[in-house]
């Protein structure tokens, strides 16, 4: 004989198999990506887990530090991966890069280059990210950039070339006077300089126009938009505002800050980008 099951607990069942499925799709929201683009956010301290839920209603991916941030001496993230990944994050892995007064020759650059490679990989292994994983060298100095730091740069892309992992460099694309007509942004000297035809470009460009300031459309422009082509990413607002921002519209908070929509009490200021992919690190 046929078992029948009493109606409300049927419905009972209902409610709880509806109840089970909820989170998972919140976790599994998309973000305003209806143009081919896909908003992402950055910022240098871990927000913290109850941040990832209201983040991830705006945004497709995150950063990730594999080291310390720039101005930190322990890193916030480590450890993090597998629980970012749960509510769905894609990344933007990234790894602290020297300052120029710190190399001091040809010979000093490329060995440094090749240490900073070597440790930023292990570091992602360590991490759980896969093989072709792109890792950032996060470049702090706008406009042209010293001899020696070419060559640390090449010896960061090459050590990646020969290696598990892919190279990118997160960099300035904001133009610089150097006079008598000539302008140059940090992504344009790099390009001019580094051999390695795969280097992935994550730059950024706060004046505005281009930029939106801080801003999150339901159709987020191009990086491409920024200036500078070749980028894949691109970071167009940034928290505190800067200089670079004073021409954008009033769309930051009143303390300067960019926070995310749904961050309604401001606990989670940060800086905002947009990419071509959901997942500007992978290799897919």
């Amino acid at each position: 004989m046929r078992s029948v099951i009493p109606v409300s607990f049927a419905a009972a069942l209902v409610m709880f198999a509806i109840a089970l499925s909820y989170p998972v799709a919140q976790k599994q929201m998309p973000s305003a990506e209806s143009s081919g683009t896909y908003l992402g956010l950055d910022l240098n301290i871990y927000p913290g887990d109850e941040a990832l839920p209201v983040l991830r209603k705006t945004f497709s991916f995150i950063s990730y530090w594999l080291g310390p941030p720039p101005g930190e001496k322990r890193n916030s993230w480590q450890g993090k991966r597998a629980l970012l990944k749960s509510y769905g994050f894609g990344f933007v892995v990234l790894f602290n890069g020297r300052e120029s007064r710190n190399l001091h020759s040809t010979a000093d650059a490329r060995e440094k280059g090749t240490l900073d490679a070597q440790a930023a990989a292990k570091l992602a292994q360590q991490e759980g990210f896969a093989k072709d994983t792109v890792v950032f060298l996060d470049i702090e100095e706008g406009g042209r950039l010293p001899p020696p730091y070419h060559q640390y740069l090449q010896a960061w892309s090459n050590t990646f070339t020969k290696g598990d992992y892919r190279a990118g460099v997160y960099c300035s694309a904001v133009p610089v006077d150097e006079g008598h007509g000539v302008h140059i942004t940090t992504a344009q000297d790099i390009q001019s300089h580094i051999t390695t035809p795969a280097l992935v470009y994550w730059v950024y460009n706060l004046t505005c126009p281009p930029a939106p300031g801080c801003a999150f459309p339901p159709n987020p422009p191009s990086p491409a938009q920024n200036g500078f082509s070749a980028a894949t990413i691109w970071q167009y607002a940034q928290s505190p505002r800067t200089e670079f921002s004073s021409g954008c519209p009033a769309n930051f908070a009143p303390d300067g800050n960019c926070y995310a929509p749904g961050d309604t009490q401001h606990r989670w200021f940060l800086d905002a980008n947009v990419a071509t992919t959901p997942d500007p690190s992978s290799s897919h």
